[in-house]
């Protein structure tokens, strides 16, 4: 079927159950930002490939409401798709149900599947909805009888991380979770996120692209531990070594019976975390509160610090012989994005403990720089020319940490424009990773101390700062982020997270410089501790870009600072020609 025609499907299965207004969320029922093939629901439906969106189907209308970061993608991907764009004022809102209330009359129904919403999101749909006299209907799936071939979901195997790798073992992790319930007086405490249940018991699989984790819910109660998972995923090895942890098992199919058991028992949930469908099946009886584990994980241990270092030059060894590569090759060979993308892939492929890209490679040369998370196809692969610049947006899963960089090179013939424009985002990179700050900062004051430079020249980009960084885990990590929403959690020692201004002229080109840096303890002061950074991405800027007169003296020590450390780092893993070529690259300016 067309898009069209989907679309026709959708609405009369719509008329015939008597329903008004159909959404399809970007999920699955683990809540989770990337998707196993199974829960490509938006992208069967309408096109849209972007990793955040919602449909909204009514008998006269449809639309994909999404934000800034998929405005230029959507609207070239919901063409004769019968869907129209909406732009959302502020990121994963769910404006859509102001205009539900506003196009709607009293009665109507709105319906959606319950598995598919998270909990938090699904009340905030609600609450509007109801005071205007609108019917909601939960657990409505209007997919599964139309798409005929739908994906079965994936049972890939799974695989347990040794203590020497994950620095801390599942029974001591258990041990901090279940102090953490009794402190919020829960009995029982339902882990739907997938990274949450791989950190918790140093689990790891392959069942979504590019996201090292496994289909599987966790209930951990005050003695016991059950993990629901397709059990041919685990080798009988790793069933003994998880049972020995305290760790049962059971079938990923029954977690809905083993919570009707639970009646009567106090439940730690994230409403945030945990789909609808699970978290109405279990009031009253809930605490709200974000997961324990996500609050664990984000703060690495030593061990995992020491891995993410090695890996960070690992992955600094695979973009230099990248980047010197397309630097020699330019205009000599035909290279597309999609070629460029390829030959990362394989130069990272030859790192040890390299297990596969973090994220699809957004590879955006000219004018798709300028889209956030573009991602070239067959049709819209662009061929390099000598002249302009290119955004290589990449990262690589190892079994010893996770890694997420951004860099633009010149290709040749830049403008002033152009120029003056890079050392401005370079300018905010620098000023976001030498910040020192007091203990309980938040991530929005960080945001902010990055984008100065830009605004102070009246420029800005429409997402955010930075995000955490999972060790061999989620590219993109909660509970903190950088951006400008005021989330209450504060910058804690031990967080990885990534630091990337950008700059983007539609139509023209995009620019992004984005490290990967730890919080690290500074000192105490009379005025309380002190926190700063210390970068870990470990790759050379592009300094033919950079117009120095832009630039304050601490700006070009940091630099130059940060080139030494990055040759002295990498050149011990390169041979001769490697190394001249990346002695040039980082060269005092």
């Amino acid at each position: 079927m067309t898009y069209v025609e989907k679309l026709a499907a959708i609405r009369s299965l719509m008329k015939r159950q008597q329903i008004d207004a159909y959404l399809i969320p970007s999920s699955d029922p683990h809540i989770s930002e990337y998707l196993p093939d199974r829960y490509k629901c938006i992208a069967w439906a309408s096109g849209f490939t972007g990793s955040a969106g919602t449909l909204v189907i009514t008998q006269s209308f449809a639309g994909l409401w999404t934000d800034s970061r998929y405005f230029v993608q959507a609207r070239e991907q919901l063409a004769d798709s019968g869907y129209q764009l909406v732009k959302l004022n502020v990121q994963h809102a769910a404006e859509y149900a102001d205009w539900l209330v506003g196009n709607l009359p009293t009665g109507a129904t709105v319906a959606f599947d319950g598995w598919l919403l998270a909990a938090s999101l699904a009340a905030a749909v609600r609450k509007p909805l109801l005071a205007a006299g609108i019917v909601v209907e939960e657990n409505v799936d209007l997919l599964t009888p139309l798409w005929l071939d739908r994906p079965a979901l994936p049972r890939n195997p799974a695989y347990l991380l040794g203590e020497h790798i994950a620095g801390e073992s599942t029974a001591a992790k258990l041990a901090r979770l279940r102090a953490d319930m009794e402190r919020h007086h829960a009995d029982a405490h339902l882990i739907s996120s997938l990274d949450d249940i791989a950190w918790l018991l140093n689990m790891r699989g392959s069942d979504v692209v590019c996201n090292p984790v496994v289909l599987a819910f966790a209930l951990v109660t005050s003695d016991t531990a059950t993990l629901f998972i397709d059990q041919t995923k685990l080798s009988q090895q790793d069933r003994e070594t998880l049972y020995a942890a305290g760790i049962g098992t059971a079938d990923y199919a029954q977690v809905g019976r083993y919570l009707g058991n639970l009646s009567g028992r106090v439940l730690l949930l994230d409403p945030r975390r945990t789909c609808s469908h699970l978290y109405n099946a279990l009031l009253p009886d809930i605490r709200d509160e974000i997961n324990p584990t996500t609050r664990f994980k984000a703060v690495k241990n030593n061990v995992e610090i020491a891995h993410i270092r090695e890996t960070m030059v690992k992955d600094g060894v695979a973009l230099t012989r990248f980047f010197k590569w397309l630097e020699e090759a330019i205009g000599k060979e035909a290279i597309t994005e999609l070629s460029l993308a390829e030959r990362l892939r394989h130069l990272r492929a030859e790192q040890e403990g390299f297990v596969g890209e973090s994220f699809d490679t957004i590879a955006g040369y000219r004018a798709h720089g300028a889209l956030p998370h573009y991602k070239a196809t067959p049709a819209s692969s662009s061929e390099l020319r000598p002249e302009g610049l290119l955004l290589v947006d990449s990262g690589g899963q190892y079994r010893t940490g996770t890694t997420d960089i951004t860099r633009v090179v010149s290709l040749g013939n830049v403008t002033a424009t152009e120029r003056a424009d890079y050392t401005l985002v370079l300018k905010g990179m620098i000023e976001g990773s030498t910040a020192v700050f007091p203990s309980g900062t938040r991530g929005y004051q960080i945001d902010a101390i990055t984008r100065k430079p830009l605004w102070d020249e009246l420029r800005n980009y429409g997402h955010g700062t930075g995000h955490g960084v999972g060790f061999f885990l989620n590219v993109h990590e909660g509970p903190h982020t950088f951006n400008g929403a005021a989330v209450d959690v504060p910058v804690e020692p031990g967080m990885v997270t990534s630091i990337e201004p950008g700059l983007y002229r539609e139509g023209d080109y995009g620019i992004r410089i984005e490290n990967l840096v730890l919080s690290t303890y500074h000192a105490d002061t009379l005025f309380g501790p002190f926190l700063a950074f210390e970068t870990l991405t470990v790759c050379y800027i592009d300094t033919q870009l950079v117009d120095t007169s832009l630039l304050e003296t601490k700006h070009t020590a940091w630099l130059n600072g940060y080139h030494a450390a990055v040759y002295e780092r990498l050149a011990p893993h390169l041979d001769e020609q490697e190394q001249q070529w990346l002695a040039k690259k980082t060269a005092a300016i």
